[in-house]
């Protein structure tokens, strides 16, 4: 299916799947096989159909300036580096947000994912563009930070238990949840924003092939 951005396609779990929390590896493949061959079908048609976008030479500027940055930091570079900040948000997610979950905890992985994004933001490491994994850990934190702070904020939005998702403050399902799908974005300003929209209503047609086939 396309995402929200045009042009962009996606296939599997990243598409939401229709499995819920039963993630066995077979699952996943089958997701793949049958919509990884419809979003590339679509994917060629959308390209057939429409020129190349155009990247204004500002952008590519920026984007360069900002993936560079980390280099150009180099005496930032010490205790607070690439893998150590990395190494802290494996810990934090880990003992705050893992599987088993309460308010507590997750509020502290929050705080805690926060504070190190601003660490994150000026990190520096050592050495050239040239074989340099620590550079590329560096460039991977912004992406690392921004799927950490979702988890987090989608957890605590959901006061409940359900599939793989397990509150001991909220050991129960709350139906009224399950009717909603959390949304995840960023605002003009950068900031995270968390939201709730309802379920559509499954089509007349796909209710009738379902009852069909059992």
């Amino acid at each position: 299916q396309m995402s929200t951005v045009p042009g962009l396609f996606a296939a599997g779990e990243c598409a939401a799947g229709l499995h819920g929390a039963n993630r066995l590896g077979g699952n996943s493949l089958s997701d793949l096989i049958v919509f990884g061959k419809r979003a590339g079908e679509y994917a060629a048609k959308f390209a057939a159909e429409h020129s190349a976008p155009t990247i204004g030479a500002d952008q590519i500027e920026a984007m360069s300036r900002e993936a560079l940055a980390p280099l150009e930091r180099q005496d930032a570079a010490g205790a607070d580096g690439p893998y150590q900040i990395q190494f802290a948000l494996q810990e934090l997610m880990q003992e705050k947000a893992g599987i088993i979950r309460d308010e507590g905890g997750l509020n502290e992985a929050l705080e805690g994912v926060l504070a190190l994004k601003a660490k994150g933001e000026r990190v520096g490491v050592n050495g050239s563009r040239e074989f340099n994994p620590g550079w590329h850990t560096a460039l991977d934190l912004k992406s690392l930070f921004m799927v950490a702070e979702a988890s987090v904020r989608a957890a605590v939005m959901r006061k409940e238990s359900r599939g793989a998702h397990s509150r001991v403050d909220y050991p129960e399902k709350d139906a009224e949840l399950g009717k909603v799908n959390t949304i995840l974005s960023k605002g003009a300003d950068g900031e995270m924003q968390a939201r709730r929209e309802p379920i559509p209503e499954m089509r007349d047609d796909l209710k009738q092939i379902i009852e069909e086939q059992g």
